[in-house]
């Protein structure tokens, strides 16, 4: 009963964050990186509200030195939040799994290069069943309307988002020595330090300019944005916790598993909430990559980890937005092996998701989703 009710307070936070996103990204296209921007100084103040009731949550100092040494990290992570937003924005929510189905092999790829170890011969196989997925998915076919059709530059968003949360898998396990091996920590550096670069985004952008004759313009219905912002805020904070539980009560196949409802979900609320298109090509597509991800999380289950002198880390390690998906998580020595996808990636936009559980989280922000 612990296990159903985790993973359905997963799925559903999740949901909630991919669609209500879609629909603010939807109704104001033109302040993306400010509803980006808003989203991490949400996860500030909550961090902020909760360390007042919980001596579990310890908030960093900020120093000159520790930014630095966490400057690759936040760069990504605020990389990963933009570009993950902007492929929401410009795919269709049922498309959006497909638009970052990359994540998997490029964090392989990632890991593979950095470790210096090639990957086992079934992993490269799970990589392989996946990348076919996705490019089945983004082969053009001629059954499709036109408005239905991801342009070259959302196609490039998604890959870059991908890669963004492949490369902050990575670099997860070099920076938590600089923050004390504290996931609460870097999460707060993370947050802070994306929102201070979105905010030169925005307004080198433009968008805070255009922020302001809307809001005069008194002709602007705001409800969408201000309500989407209020739920975005809270529901990627509770993505964290929920991704938290997740991990703790579940197994990493029982949490993968759940992660491919919630895709199968995801495409047919896509479909019935924003009139999106689905075809047998890219249901196949869909499937292909789950597949894939499945055989991975099953391969990896399986083996026996390595030893670890890292202690377990029981709050998130990275950012709540990175859209599982997130989202992923890399939980022992940054090896994807050990990896708790995000696959959803989609959920959280994981400035870090990664979601970003993603990921695929996707997992990222997380030992989440």
């Amino acid at each position: 009963m612990q296990v159903a009710a985790v993973v359905g307070f997963y799925m559903v936070a999740a949901l909630v964050m991919v669609f209500v996103n879609k629909a603010v990204l939807n109704s104001t296209p033109n302040l993306t990186i400010l509803f980006m921007f808003i989203q991490s100084m949400t996860t500030v103040l909550l961090l902020h509200l909760t360390s007042l009731f919980s001596h579990h949550i310890q908030l960093p100092t900020l120093d000159v030195v520790t930014a630095k040494k966490l400057a690759p990290l936040i760069i990504v992570d605020a990389a990963g939040f933009t570009f993950n937003a902007l492929c929401l924005r410009d795919v269709e929510a049922a498309f959006y799994q497909i638009a970052r189905g990359m994540v998997l092999p490029l964090t392989i790829g990632l890991v593979s290069m950095t470790s210096r170890k090639a990957p086992a011969l079934p992993v490269v196989g799970c990589a392989s069943i996946v990348t076919v997925g996705f490019l089945i998915g983004v082969s053009r076919s001629g059954n499709i309307p036109e408005r239905s059709v991801p342009g070259p530059l959302a196609l490039f968003y998604g890959f870059i988002s991908s890669l963004a949360i492949a490369t902050h898998a990575v670099l997860i396990k070099s920076s938590l020595p600089h923050v004390d091996g504290s996931s609460t920590k870097l999460c707060y550096w993370q947050n802070i330090g994306a929102g201070a670069l979105l905010a030169v985004a925005t307004i080198l952008k433009g968008e805070a300019a255009d922020f302001m004759t809307m809001a005069r313009s008194g002709t602007w219905d705001w409800t969408t944005f201000a309500w989407g912002n209020l739920v975005t805020g809270v529901f990627g904070f509770l993505i964290s916790v929920a991704g938290i539980l997740s991990v703790k009560v579940t197994s990493p196949v029982t949490h993968m598993f759940s992660s491919a409802a919630r895709s199968v979900l995801q495409v047919i609320l896509g479909v019935n909430i924003f009139g999106d298109t689905i075809t047998p090509q890219r249901a196949t597509s869909v499937f292909t990559i789950l597949v894939g991800t499945l055989l991975y999380t099953w391969i990896k289950s399986r083996e026996v980890p390595p030893p670890s002198d890292s202690k377990e880390l029981s709050l998130p390690m990275t950012n709540p937005h990175k859209m599982e998906s997130t989202s992923k998580l890399l939980e022992h020595n940054g090896d994807p092996s050990n990896e708790r996808s995000k696959s959803d990636n989609g959920e959280i936009f994981a400035t870090g998701a990664l979601d970003f559980d993603e990921e695929a989280n996707i997992q990222t922000r997380k030992p989440l989703s």
